[in-house]
């Protein structure tokens, strides 16, 4: 599993680590009832806060793309492939969006448009 952070980013890096994760299993490079890194060692190898990697974690999980429990720690969730992708298409789009200056209603009404 390759995951990438920049420092400079104004992403925080805890969302930089989710949406790693999340383009890892929408590219099905990790599937279903894969087992992620854990915490400790996935913020030794990345050079941040096991917490920081907790909250990336977190936000999965609370997206239903992974299960968190203790003792076996973060396990990628049935079905989870489908949600990645639409999620991390969300996410390269509301970038762009917001690089191209748009308000979230702008971003809005072109996604209201396009489903229409």
């Amino acid at each position: 599993m390759l995951i990438r952070i920049s420092e400079s980013s104004e992403t925080p890096i805890y969302r930089q680590i989710a949406d790693g994760i999340r383009r890892e299993i929408a590219q099905g490079r990790v599937g279903s009832g894969d087992r992620l890194p854990p915490a400790r060692d996935l913020a030794d190898a990345l050079g941040v806060n096991m917490h920081t990697v907790l909250h990336g974690y977190q936000d999965l999980q609370e997206e239903g793309l992974i299960h968190l429990r203790r003792g076996r720690g973060a396990v990628v969730a049935d079905g989870a492939a489908p949600a990645a992708q639409l999620q991390s298409a969300v996410a390269e789009f509301t970038a762009a969006a917001r690089h191209a200056g748009l308000s979230g209603n702008e971003a809005a009404q072109l996604i209201r448009k396009a489903m229409s």
